[in-house]
């Protein structure tokens, strides 16, 4: 029998898919819950023969439950929550009352406010750094190109993180506690917002974007942007480290595209107010310029109110 929690995982998309297929190749057992699965062919096909994991490494087909109503939060004492940040507060009040008294909620999200909007209604989370290249372009299937680990950390609940930790790294994912966590989720959204747009606007690989002279331009002024906003916020960031650290990831993941990018090309919701966006809004509040962050959040919510799925 698995020694392992009951897991959970909210959001059964890109990152919830991976994660969730990693623990359950482990042994743990793992439930996606999600709409019904006759209205998801990913779910469906997740239900009738596994999740497929089309990694670097790893090529497996692995049993994964699947529910189609939140009832099936029932019991389970780890819960991945990575529904898009848009989802965040219905996603959350939708749980809420499901959850067991020992649940451990995770949130496995871009942006850096979720866990405090998972709060305001109720739901105390763990934040957690991700980063991964992984997508669904396959119903059924989710392909892994890169990387793959965790930062996790809770200030009011560090013994918690750790538990979490030490469950991830058993089935094989990279993953470290911070005791700086907020630090590290601005790092994260900065290098996320330094390529998601491009990358979605232009249709380019992550490699491709840090090759063209002039969209490397670009990114770096937005991860300039995001520097100065995190100061003004309070977050100390290395502007030449983190750069430095953007252009390590672009050619680490190389022939990925951005989430965003996907999103557009899948005619979905994207991100971007979370990412571009919430640079944008929080450069204007704590009084910072932010014309690149504006620009690109501006560009892509305007593709995506127009449904562009070319």
């Amino acid at each position: 029998m698995s020694d392992f929690p009951k897991v959970a995982v909210v959001g059964a998309g890109a990152v919830g898919s991976y994660f969730g297929g990693m623990l359950a190749r482990a042994g743990a057992p793992v439930t996606f819950v999600g709409r019904p699965a006759s209205r998801s062919p990913h779910l469906q096909l997740v239900r009738e023969r596994g999740l497929v994991i089309d990694g670097v490494e790893i090529q497996e087909t692995v049993p994964v439950a699947v529910a189609d109503t939140a009832e099936a939060l029932e019991g389970a004492q780890l819960v991945l929550f990575s529904v898009k940040t848009v989802d965040t507060e219905s996603a959350a009040e939708g749980i809420r009352s499901l959850l067991a008294d020992d649940a451990l909620v995770v949130s496995l999200q871009n942006g850096v406010d979720n866990v405090d909007r998972m709060q305001a209604v109720g739901v105390h989370a763990i934040p957690t750094v991700v980063i991964v290249a992984a997508a669904i372009d396959t119903p059924g299937t989710i392909r892994h190109r890169g990387r793959g680990d965790l930062i996790i950390g809770d200030p009011d609940r560090p013994e918690m993180a750790r538990w979490v930790t030490e469950i991830f790294e058993r089935a094989g994912v990279p993953c470290r506690v911070s005791d700086r966590i907020r630090h590290e989720l601005w790092i994260k959204m900065v290098l996320n917002s330094m390529a998601n747009a491009v990358s979605a606007l232009t249709r380019a690989s992550y490699g491709r974007l840090r090759e063209f002279e002039p969209t490397w331009r670009i990114a770096l002024n937005v991860g300039r942007e995001g520097v100065e906003v995190a100061r003004a916020d309070g977050i100390e960031l290395d502007v030449d480290e983190l750069l430095a650290q953007g252009e390590t990831i672009l050619k680490g993941v190389g022939n990925a595209t951005s989430s965003t990018e996907q999103d557009i090309a899948h005619g979905r919701r994207t991100e971007i107010d979370a990412l571009n966006g919430y640079i944008a809004r929080r450069g204007a509040d704590l009084g910072v310029a932010t014309p690149t962050n504006e620009m690109l959040w501006a560009l892509v919510k305007l593709r995506e109110e127009h449904g562009v799925a070319s």
